[in-house]
């Protein structure tokens, strides 16, 4: 039950309802996912299997395109082993519905696209490069500014240091143009003719201001608790806390990706200048570490934790193809230690995949949902019970952050709002709230008793006047009763809480 999760699938299912994101549903990252998703339920019914089918294909595209950028420069085999570790890493790191995945998919697309175009100057290339670049901010903003920071540094250090390259004529500029522009175009008439600019606007900016306080998070950031931690390097013996090390070393190298294309960055365009390596090579080395540099500053600016780095771990990788194959490292120590290296490599990220892919195949428990089957890893008594006492389509309160029970059990929330975060959503939007669970009581409530607990380790960076005063809480225990203490298939209590005017069920 993965608290994000819930976000995407329930704010599409209401978009099929009629309601217009921005005007009746609040969120802080661009529309594009919601929409995907709605239409997707739209032609193959609403329901999580389709939503994590349109992963796998996700996945395979992931894989695909990290072969082709990294095969310019690297042998077949290079190239198909770390594609191979894209597949078994990536997504079933973190197999669950969000804006971050589909955003991923048209970067990969637009850097693919883009690297074509420097082969090959040409107005189509250069129409899809933007096209893709402005889907990409059109699915998460952070990384679609990132990603075109990015490139447009690498196109104008590639155009001033290879003098022998042709430069842009007006087609190639036009088509770059027109493809950076028609999606937020689009964008941008679809919410004007719904009266949802100026909200649409406020959302989009509202990250710059809330999101990133409560996110603020060390450099590649792992989420453990303090018991988590205890497991993993004070418990067993040395041999067993050397094979716990190996299988999420993984989880400490991949942050250290993206920082050595930053250093590769400047090391190729030193090279360039020098004319000692060809210039298509350089200019390969260029755009792909001047892409990959936007990017890590897109997830420094949002949340440099581990799981925002696997998010695009399918471009990061290219850097680990490099190093595996070792053809453009120069030096001959490096050469020599190539074989131990790509080996550690190897039992590394294998075994961070066995467990990742055994957690699939294992579970022992399945619950049939009013959106299909799911499986999980223990019993989950809330669903259960919501769907025994609770009609599909009534309006309920899941509070404060776990959305996915509303699209689960074909339920909705009364407010703008699928989750509400004390530290992150402001003052004002929690008297938003109020005002519209006064002036619309709803006769449920699921109220997660024990959240603030996660609040220290997975939103370190809230202030603790913020979790020691919640008015939405309050509002909750001066108003509902308790009828019955239910546990998610993650252990955590929720209350199922009645209206003080009604009986229990």
């Amino acid at each position: 039950m993965e608290p994000d999760e819930g976000i995407i699938l329930q704010g599409a299912q209401r978009i099929l309802r009629g309601q217009v994101l921005y005007r009746d549903v609040f969120s802080f990252f661009t529309p594009g996912s919601y929409y995907l998703l709605a239409f997707l339920f739209k032609l193959f019914g609403s329901s999580i299997l389709v939503a994590r089918t349109a992963l796998v294909f996700f996945g395979a595209a992931y894989s695909v395109i990290t072969y082709l950028v990294a095969r310019r420069v690297c042998s077949r085999a290079s190239a198909a082993l770390v594609a191979g570790l894209v597949t078994v890493t990536t997504l079933p790191f973190r197999f669950v519905v969000l804006h971050n995945w589909d955003s991923t998919l048209w970067a990969c697309f637009a850097l693919y696209c883009t690297l074509r175009w420097v082969e090959s100057p040409h107005f189509k290339w250069a129409f899809a490069a933007g096209s893709f670049a402005s889907l990409t901010f059109i699915f998460e903003q952070s990384k679609g500014f990132g990603l075109c920071l990015g490139i447009g540094v690498a196109l104008l250090a590639i155009t001033m240091m290879d003098r022998q390259r042709p430069p842009l004529n007006r087609a190639q500029l036009g088509g770059l143009a027109v493809g950076l522009a028609w999606p937020v175009l689009l964008t941008v008439l679809y919410f004007s003719a719904r009266h949802a600019l100026s909200p649409m606007l406020a959302d989009w900016v509202w990250p710059l201001q809330h999101y990133s306080v409560a996110n603020r998070v060390p450099y590649g950031y792992q989420n453990w608790t303090d018991s988590v931690r205890h497991v993993l390097f004070g418990t067993g013996s040395p041999g067993m806390r050397l094979i716990k090390f190996v299988i999420i070393s993984p989880c400490f190298l991949v942050p250290v990706l993206p920082l050595i294309a930053v250093g590769l960055f400047i090391y190729w365009m030193v090279q360039m200048r020098s004319q000692r390596v060809s210039k298509a090579r350089c200019s390969y080395y260029v755009l792909i570490n001047g892409a990959l540099s936007g990017l890590l500053l897109s997830v420094v600016a949002v949340r440099p934790d581990i799981i925002h780095f696997i998010y695009l771990q399918p471009l990061f990788f290219l850097v680990l193809a490099w190093i595996v194959d070792g053809s453009d490292i120069p030096g001959r120590t490096v050469k020599k230690l190539s074989p131990f290296l790509n080996t550690c490599v190897v039992i590394a990220f294998t075994a961070f995949a066995v467990p990742l892919l055994l957690r699939a195949v294992t579970t022992p428990y399945t619950l049939e949902t009013r959106r299909g089957l799911v499986a999980l890893p223990a019993k989950d008594t809330v669903i259960e019970y919501v769907q025994a006492h609770v009609p599909p389509g009534e309006t309920i309160l899941v509070y404060p952050y776990l959305p996915l029970y509303y699209y689960l059990t074909e339920t909705y929330s009364p407010t703008r709002y699928e989750y509400f975060q004390p530290g992150m959503n402001t003052n004002q939007q929690s008297r938003e709230v109020l005002s519209q669970l006064a002036h619309r009581p709803v006769r449920v409530v699921l109220f997660e008793s024990s959240f603030p607990e996660k609040i220290p380790h997975s939103w370190p960076g809230t202030p603790l006047t913020e979790i020691a005063n919640d008015p939405v809480a309050d509002y909750i225990v001066r108003n509902y009763r308790v009828c019955r203490i239910l546990h998610s298939s993650t252990e955590s209590p929720f209350l199922f809480m009645i209206r003080k005017d009604l009986t229990c069920p």
